[in-house]
């Protein structure tokens, strides 16, 4: 799973691409409102990368399936006129942007005392220390078993 960080990093992305596609396309409205709204979407959510803080982590993964079908609906709604280029283009980015959202992990980080307590409980370098003599005491085991070649 993907730290969540990255999630928004990679709207802000998918925002800024679509902006810029409007600017390239002959009809710009359509992929730059599309754009504006991803971008929306990743700054309102409470987050690392969030400007607004305004949405929880539960909550913004359900609006991003919203904003995935939004994009592919702007794509193939036949009522505003789209070029078939940028069509193509919005269809590929909601593709990315739903790939990404599936691979998310969207879940709270926990406050800074909760993590504390739960570091304090388990002592993290014995347990380091135990795995690597168990790695070593196996490893020269298996030595001593090995068939002697010749």
């Amino acid at each position: 799973m993907r730290p969540f960080w990255m999630h928004q990093l990679v709207e802000y992305i998918i925002g800024l691409s679509l902006v810029a596609t409007g600017l390239q396309s002959p009809e710009p409205v359509v992929p730059a409102v599309v754009g504006g709204v991803v971008l929306f979407n990743a700054a309102a959510a409470i987050g690392p990368l969030g400007a607004f803080r305004l949405v929880g982590r539960r909550l913004h993964r359900v609006v991003d399936v919203v904003v995935i079908a939004v994009v592919v609906g702007a794509a193939v709604q036949p009522w505003v006129d789209v070029d078939v280029g940028t069509r193509a283009i919005m269809v590929g980015i909601a593709f990315v942007y739903g790939f990404v959202w599936f691979y998310s992990d969207f879940a709270e980080k926990q406050a800074r005392q909760q993590r504390r307590a739960a570091a304090a409980t388990g002592d993290r370098g014995e347990d380091l220390g135990r795995t690597a003599g168990r790695l070593a005491g196996n490893a020269v085991t298996a030595w001593r078993r090995r068939k002697p070649s010749g």
